[in-house]
């Protein structure tokens, strides 16, 4: 069938523009002229071109769909020769621009169909079913098999799946749960920058009073987020703002560190035949997995000891944390219980303080931004009187903050699904089953999907602003499902609300207390280790205000 004589709408399979022109060679050349950005006019143009080979209003078929090599170990060898696991998100997004909106995608044992536009992403989500199925990362199922351990919600699928995750959806995810943590985590935040102000009076430079520091804040903000993981989980404070934090603290997180710079390359090799071998990939990362149970036990046994104490912390009006509240609940047992906190505490570090590190080093380079977001969370705490959840919702500007972060570095650069049925994605034929993987580093700078995407705008979020959370509801084309870093649905990230929070209360009072300056307003260098984070950190400057 040729491009002309085509009597009836189109859809730009890029732009997801709507098209009633009678000739198709027409709606070709008016789509290269406005195709130019995100995906480049030559991938808007080849899939045209594709789609006008097909039957007349039928999906094309799935081994249509662009790929990038469809010998799986092949295209593994090339990754490791050319390095390109450490820039994933990179080539996620140069291969959609070569390739079109959609590719399929073979690394070792794995295959895989990659998608960005919000369009597709909300045709897939609508089919993942009751049961929402993610790619399992093997390494860590291997690892819990090998020595005989409970598997948490993040490794299982199902009913039992379903179970464990409402059970733990009433601690961590609902607002009564919320209002319950939120003061402990207002409590690590306020002493994380008491600690930091007492550091710009003995060693900043300046007058007294008006104090300033240039530093990496890396180290400082893994200790944040790992005395607040355990406050909120355990109820109970580790000491790491002190001036000798202790070794085993600093040795959980060289751990969680270690264990996801070694899964990557796992997740395209057999565990259990490198575990056979004996390999050292596979060493190390069971290694510091042992050793993040062991941290967590630890805490663990301390919990059960005080409840059977008769010492729970909530006798006296204080918290208990979350663990203690699973005890209490008496609905998981002890090895359920041990699996899930052990991965909250383990997923709860690294993901939590490397997006403060690029949030820090946004508000620092766009000054204006930054006075504007200070100025909106300094009227809020007056007004809430010390009241961190009040204070929250007064300063909606904090969270488009953190929402705005994760759209230019997203933690995790995929969000994964199986559909339950048979879907069409870019007019192709997707069969049920088939693992398809949401690129978010691409969708979260596309011109298609943003207007200025480089440019970093808390205010873009504007239903927060209204104090309404639209960032899921499907408009027209596609225009919802573009914030999706904590995921999605019944499947989004379990310790969502605590992470959110989290971020949200630490630049509360960092802009109430300093002002943030950088030298150089570079673009940062970004490398992927299952989690993206800057391949130097930043250093920041910090100022009395």
């Amino acid at each position: 069938m040729g491009l002309g004589g085509l009597h009836r709408k189109h859809t730009c399979p890029v732009k997801g523009t709507c098209w009633t022109e009678s000739d198709r060679g027409r709606m070709l050349v008016s789509c290269v002229r406005v195709g130019s950005s995100a995906l480049g006019r030559s991938a808007c143009v080849r899939q045209l071109i594709r789609r006008s080979r097909s039957s007349a209003g039928g999906p094309q078929r799935f081994q249509d769909i662009p790929h990038t090599g469809s010998n799986g170990w092949i295209n593994l060898l090339r990754f490791w020769k050319d390095g390109r696991f450490s820039q994933l998100h990179k080539h996620m997004e140069n291969t959609f621009r070569q390739l079109g909106p959609i590719y399929r995608e073979y690394l070792g044992s794995q295959s895989s169909v990659n998608i960005m536009m919000p369009v597709d992403i909300g045709e897939l989500f609508h089919s993942e079913g009751l049961h929402p199925r993610r790619m399992t990362l093997q390494p860590w199922a291997t690892h819990r098999e090998t020595r005989k351990l409970s598997k948490g919600v993040f490794l299982k699928n199902g009913t039992e799946w379903r179970s464990d995750r409402l059970l733990l959806n009433r601690e961590v995810m609902v607002s009564s749960g919320v209002r319950r943590f939120l003061p402990l985590l207002d409590d690590v935040a306020q002493d994380f920058c008491h600690s930091l102000r007492q550091r710009l009076e003995t060693k900043g430079v300046g007058e007294t009073g008006q104090r300033s520091l240039t530093l990496d804040p890396s180290p400082d903000l893994f200790r944040f987020a790992l005395e607040a993981s355990c406050h909120v989980l355990y109820g109970e404070r580790i000491g790491l703002f002190s001036s000798t934090p202790s070794e085993e603290s600093e040795r959980f997180i060289w751990a969680v560190e270690r264990m996801l710079a070694t899964t990557p390359p796992l997740l395209y090799l057999p565990p259990r035949l490198l575990l056979r071998l004996h390999a050292p990939l596979w060493t190390q990362h069971a290694s510091a997995w042992d050793h993040i149970f062991s941290h967590a036990e630890t805490r663990i046994q301390r919990g059960f000891q005080s409840r059977s104490g008769g010492r729970m912390a909530e006798s006296d009006g204080r918290f208990p944390g979350v663990l203690g509240q699973l005890i209490e609940a008496g609905q998981l047992s002890v090895e359920l219980i041990r699996a899930n906190i052990t991965e909250l505490m383990a997923g709860g570090v690294d993901t939590t303080a490397v997006p403060l590190q690029f949030a820090l080093f946004e508000l620092a380079r766009n000054p204006d931004v930054q006075e504007r977001v200070r100025a909106q969370a300094l009227s809020s705490w007056k007004q809430a009187s010390g009241n961190p959840l009040k204070a929250l919702q007064g300063a909606p500007l904090l969270k488009g903050t953190v929402k705005e972060t994760l759209r230019l570095y997203p933690v995790g650069i995929t969000v994964q699904r199986y559909p339950v049925k048979d879907i069409v994605l870019q007019n192709y034929h997707v069969p049920a089953g088939t693992l398809v993987q949401v690129c978010l580093y691409p969708l979260g700078r596309s011109h298609e999907v943003f207007v200025n995407p480089q440019r970093f705008d808390p205010a873009r979020w504007g239903g927060a602003d209204r104090g309404q959370d639209t960032e899921n509801v499907t408009m027209g084309t596609g225009g919802g499902f573009r914030s999706l870093a904590f995921g999605f649905g019944s499947r989004q990230c379990v310790g969502r609300r605590i992470a959110e929070n989290e971020m949200q209360l630490l630049l509360l009072h960092i802009l109430r207390n300093f002002r943030l300056s950088v030298s150089s307003t570079e673009e940062l260098n970004t490398k992927y280790t299952l989690i993206l984070q800057p391949e130097s950190p930043p250093r920041i400057t910090f100022s009395t205000l």
